[in-house]
């Protein structure tokens, strides 16, 4: 980092960063769900469900804390609710798939299901958009504005059942192509519209992806997970690809897929994902988000960030492995944020 380079806002700091510019110090973009409501004081379902409770929480999180992006993630349920699933809604945690009562038990369901519009009045996703809409109007000359939509791997699961969709990679293959593509289908309608609600980038959440095999990683989702992200990058937005756990047997090919930045979690060995993804791509990560974020000191947070740092080069920017939990204390949260600064001066 440049620390004779002129101040710069942190959507400047972030997007020149994305494109391989200088900047004055590196970015921090934490993801931030449970822990931007708790700084806000309302329950989880309030944030995840109202546009304008979200926008508030994640522009305290931004101005107050630190933080150089602001973000709708909530929770993976959002285009299944939208598709007609059966979702809980607890009252103070993140909205669930009730895989029990999963929305294509039976597979034949996928030949009438219709993708729904992400601008239908009332809709989780319409709500989504209505977010990216109000932070572009509050922090858009500000913080880059950060849209999500579901990957493939993970929104299969969602609307088939996780542990159903692992049988049917070996079981009905057929199926699971087109199941993806109905997938696909899906978001990038939903993408198209946060961008054009004003989202600079799009994060793609692909968890499931981690818990499958190389092989069938390659036939079923890496060509899907392109697709996504070259459909992104058509409409002018960067992508930030999330997969939480252990992606270590899929390095190379993420480093493959043309992601402007790809989040490491904690179970990944950061040098080893530089190594595998070469020295240009943008990687976030990876502090373990409990036991060093939550439960760590802002001395042992920095030590942690330092490791990253140079496990990590150049073009590492600050985050931990997934969410930061709820009950993390400020000043962790502050440590974390701070520390682009931090190696700026040195």
């Amino acid at each position: 980092m440049n620390s004779n380079h002129p101040p710069m806002s942190s959507r400047e700091r972030l997007l020149a960063f994305l494109n391989h510019q200088p900047v004055d110090a590196r970015p921090a973009l934490p993801i931030t769900m449970m822990w931007a409501a708790e700084q806000l004081g309302v329950p989880y379902l309030d944030y995840a469900t109202n546009a304008d409770v979200m926008v508030a929480a994640q522009l305290k999180v931004a101005r107050h804390f630190g933080a150089d992006h602001v973000s709708v993630i909530s929770d993976p349920a959002t285009e299944a609710a939208d598709c007609g699933a059966e979702i809980f809604y607890p009252p103070d945690a993140p909205p669930a798939i009730d895989e029990l009562q999963a929305l294509l038990a039976d597979p034949t369901r996928l030949a009438t299901l219709v993708a729904p519009d992400p601008h239908r009045p009332g809709s989780r996703m319409a709500n989504r958009v209505a977010a990216v809409r109000l932070l572009k109007r509050e922090a858009g000359t500000t913080h880059a504005i950060e849209g999500w939509v579901e990957g493939p791997c993970a929104e299969a699961a969602d609307l088939r059942g996780i542990n159903t969709l692992m049988m049917d990679f070996f079981d009905d293959p057929a199926f699971v192509h087109q199941l993806v593509d109905f997938v696909i289908g899906m978001e990038l309608p939903f993408a198209a519209a946060q961008v054009e609600a004003g989202a600079d980038i799009i994060g793609v959440g692909d968890a499931a992806a981690s818990l499958i095999s190389r092989d069938l990683y390659d036939e079923f989702i890496w060509p899907a997970e392109k697709r996504l992200i070259d459909g992104i990058h058509a409409m002018g937005a960067k992508v930030r690809l999330h997969i939480c756990g252990n992606t270590t047997h899929l390095l190379d090919g993420l480093g493959r897929l043309g992601a402007d930045l790809i989040d490491i979690d904690y179970p990944v060995d950061l040098a080893a994902a530089r190594a595998k993804m070469g020295p240009q791509q943008v990687l976030a990560g990876n502090l373990h988000p409990v036991q060093v974020v939550k439960l760590g000191t802002p001395a042992t947070i920095i030590a942690a960030l330092e490791k990253c740092e140079h496990a990590g080069g150049q073009w590492w920017a600050i985050g931990a492995g997934c969410e930061i939990p709820r009950g993390t204390p400020q000043e962790n949260f502050l440590a974390l944020t701070g520390y682009g600064g931090r190696v700026m001066g040195r």
